[in-house]
């Protein structure tokens, strides 16, 4: 699974998901993409099974690409703990995801082949996803100013 190497403080705070994606909002490598409709965390154990999905069904043809990272420690106390002494340990990792990120691209493979790959992949991710090819977003781009 995905995690850092090394960071720089164990745990975190929980920080805050307001606001649509800044950035990671366009298809840059491949033909079609994953797109978050909502905002969420999501576990880097999610991120591996929606890439085995897509891997598996396009059968390791063409190319498919990650575009987010789990950098985020998420902390949990054991069961019947009482209230203090401290953060929990480290539990998982997750990424952040706003509004408009793009998730996954994928390319190199037929237009029907490379949507049924990511529809399988958006059912194992915790948001409401949108498939979207790269004239798709080039063109509500264009059109929005």
């Amino acid at each position: 699974m995905l995690m850092p190497k090394r960071v720089k403080r164990r745990k975190q705070f929980r920080g805050s998901m307001a606001g649509k994606a800044m950035r990671g909002n366009t298809i840059s490598h491949g033909e079609y993409g994953i797109v978050a409709m909502e905002s969420a965390w999501i576990k880097s154990n999610q991120i591996e099974a929606a890439r085995i999905a897509m891997t598996r069904y396009i059968k390791r043809g063409g190319k498919v690409w990650i575009k987010i990272f789990p950098d985020k420690p998420v902390t949990t106390k054991p069961a019947e703990t009482r209230m203090g002494s401290g953060k929990g340990s480290l539990e998982y990792w997750v990424a952040v995801v706003k509004p408009g990120r793009v998730m996954f691209e994928i390319a190199g493979v037929a237009e029907e082949t490379a949507r049924e790959a990511l529809r399988l992949a958006t059912h194992k991710l915790p948001v409401k996803c949108k498939i979207v090819s790269r004239a798709d977003l080039e063109g509500g781009a264009g059109s929005e100013n």
